[in-house]
């Protein structure tokens, strides 16, 4: 059948500001903070619950939150694989009101819209809201579908700690999600084929002036923590000669760390170094010791590594030139996530269907996409967000966006449930 799916775009918009004004920000919406696990993203779980089961669907939530919507209706083998599409709603302090929520509310809604069409898919379409995409409270982004995609075992989640000392296991009983760890991860036939929809979080669709992103590829991230020791003294009582200053070996680092960035050969390669502690940080103190922090990404994992690689070594050389210790852990190492040929040409069909021109290009930011990659088949459809502002309150699409990604991906997921 020929769907021309309706898109209630003035209904969205309300349930995007209504889930905006749960929120722990100081300031009113569109500035957002929800922190996974907190009594506001209690809040939040319950209004989205609300509205799964006002549109029909069957909720299921797993034992660390993850949210589970599925439309089964009669139409649908209710044994056979899903198609799933969906996002995260937690939001990292003082952010805005689309990151994740446009994948979470438009995935609804593109369920609604095929319902409104009386179209009757042959498998279930799930909606998924994941539990802790941001790292705000546990140092780790996805958490909940590495869990899903059994990258994270259920004995590295409970070594995730927050600033209190609490750790995953305890913060999410006590948000009230129970059961055994061991079933979270899906199994491997769970998903025939997994799409998101996203705001870009980039400058490139509203500048190329399209209305959709076909994404191709996620680059995936590498995240270390570096620990420079050097000597403290008075800061007039050690002459420059003597100095062991371990903020000067940090910054010459960090400066070679940009270097390294700018002359990669892959031009996907960025390297962002995010948080430095000086320690005694005093202004008459000469710093002995600093930490900081590196996220290295690409699409490419073998340069990203080998930069990554060169970083450490030049660190050892600097260190033993200063006459200070720089050593390093790996927070984390992810392989980038090749997006399924099937599922782009579903999206870049929906996308003729709808008359919205298309441009295929690569998500440089990580989703949860990237670790559903390693369950099904995965695919993710970007919207422009204005001047490419992402994580701030002037975070912004607008309703014609929002309203033509919610078409494509009612469109994409009735071509890849009709089969």
């Amino acid at each position: 059948m020929s769907l021309e799916p309706t898109i209630e775009t003035d209904r969205l918009l309300d349930e995007l500001q209504q889930l905006a004004a749960i929120s722990d920000c100081p300031e009113p919406p569109p500035a957002v903070t929800r922190v996974v696990f907190t009594e506001t993203d209690l809040k939040a779980r319950a209004y989205l619950q609300g509205l799964y089961e006002d549109a029909g669907l069957t909720v299921r939530v797993d034992p660390i939150g993850n949210t589970f919507a599925r439309w089964c209706p009669p139409s649908a083998d209710a044994d056979a694989p899903a198609v799933g599409t969906g996002s995260h709603c937690d939001a990292i302090p003082h952010a805005g009101m689309y990151d994740g929520t446009v994948g979470v509310l438009g995935g609804l809604e593109a369920i609604r819209a095929l319902q409104r069409e009386g179209f009757e898919p042959k498998r279930p379409i799930e909606v998924v809201m994941f539990t802790s995409e941001e790292p705000t409270r546990f140092g780790i982004g996805c958490s909940g579908s590495r869990a899903i995609a059994g990258v994270l075992s259920p004995e590295d989640l409970v070594k995730l700690t927050d600033d209190d000392g609490d750790d995953f296991d305890t913060v999410r009983q006590r948000a009230g999600f129970t059961g055994d760890l061991a079933d979270v991860k899906l199994a491997e036939d769970h998903y025939h084929a997994w799409t998101e929809l996203h705001i870009e979080q980039g400058p490139k669709l509203e500048k190329q002036n399209m209305p959709i992103g076909i994404v191709m590829g996620i680059a995936a991230p590498a995240t270390f923590v570096f620990h420079v020791t050097g000597e403290g003294g008075h800061a007039g009582g050690v002459l420059m000669p003597e100095r062991k200053d371990a903020l000067c070996a940090a910054a010459e680092a960090i400066h070679s760390i940009e270097q390294f960035a700018r002359s990669s050969p892959s031009p996907d390669l960025v390297a962002t170094v995010g948080e430095l502690d000086v320690f005694p940080g005093a202004v008459n103190s000469i710093p002995s010791k600093v930490r900081f922090t590196l996220d290295l990404r690409d699409t490419d994992a073998d340069n990203r590594d080998q930069i990554a690689q060169a970083i450490h070594e030049d660190c050892n050389e600097m260190g033993l030139r200063r006459g200070v210790t720089i050593t390093s852990e790996t927070l984390n190492a992810d392989p980038p996530a090749a997006c399924d040929k099937a599922v782009i040409d579903a999206i870049e069909k929906a996308c003729n269907d709808a008359d919205l021109r298309w441009w295929k290009m690569v998500s440089r930011a990580y989703h949860d996409s990237l670790f559903m990659a390693r369950l099904a088949p995965t695919g993710m459809i970007f919207i422009p967000c204005r001047d490419g502002v992402s994580h701030r309150p002037d975070e912004f699409s607008s309703p014609n966006e929002i309203s033509a990604g919610v078409e494509v991906l009612a469109l994409t997921l009735a071509e890849l449930a009709s089969s």
